[in-house]
């Protein structure tokens, strides 16, 4: 299935998904530096344009919890779960009360619990925005697979960059100067994104 239509963000339907960004991955996900950077930045500007944030913990008895670096303190909702997708009740109960239209995806692993958070969401009618430079795998050929799934499948493939300046439309917007202050805060660790340079290189 191709793309429907131009999906266009806007801040009021839209919500910002954190998928199982735990402690136990460090020094086991393909640049996990970046996906945890890529989240940071993503978490900053939602909480900035009034998004909500969706964590999700893959069975933290074993994986821990949400990596430190992550303040999730203001996130809508934060579930532990045994599913591989974030699809869950609690998960559904905030898109609905937020009247949510897009979600904006990120995390690990891509070809697992992105790629089927993605596909639930899809077969369910939201618009779902993969940030690609925020989402890896233990093996890193996975990645391109996974997102080359998504992408048939109808799910936007895009940057964390490309997002925020879609949410704000217009240098007059109210938060523009913001959003760009935090997207120069991280352009320096965007140039060395490997997670980025592989999707372009793959030309996704």
């Amino acid at each position: 299935m191709s793309i429907r239509k131009i999906t266009k963000l806007v801040p009021q339907t839209t919500a910002l998904f954190v998928c199982d960004v735990q402690e136990r991955f460090k020094g086991v996900i393909w640049q996990y530096p970046s996906v945890i950077t890529v989240a940071n930045k993503m978490i900053k500007a939602s909480k900035l344009l009034d998004i909500p944030v969706v964590v999700t913990e893959q069975y933290p008895k074993a994986f821990g919890k949400t990596v430190s670096e992550l303040d999730i303190s203001e996130a809508a909702v934060c579930v532990e779960k045994t599913k591989f997708s974030m699809y869950l009740p609690e998960v559904l109960e905030v898109l609905k009360k937020n009247n949510t239209k897009s979600v904006l995806l990120l995390g690990i692993e891509s070809h697992v619990c992105v790629l089927q958070t993605a596909l639930e969401l899809l077969d369910n009618d939201y618009d779902v925005h993969v940030i690609v430079d925020g989402v890896s795998s233990q093996n890193h050929s996975e990645i391109e697979i996974a997102v080359a799934r998504m992408r048939s499948a109808g799910a936007v493939i895009t940057t964390s960059e490309s997002v925020l300046f879609q949410l704000v439309q217009d240098a007059k917007h109210e938060k523009f100067k913001g959003i760009s202050a935090i997207v120069k805060e991280y352009m320096e660790s965007g140039k060395v994104n490997k997670l980025l340079q592989r999707a372009a290189g793959a030309n996704l």
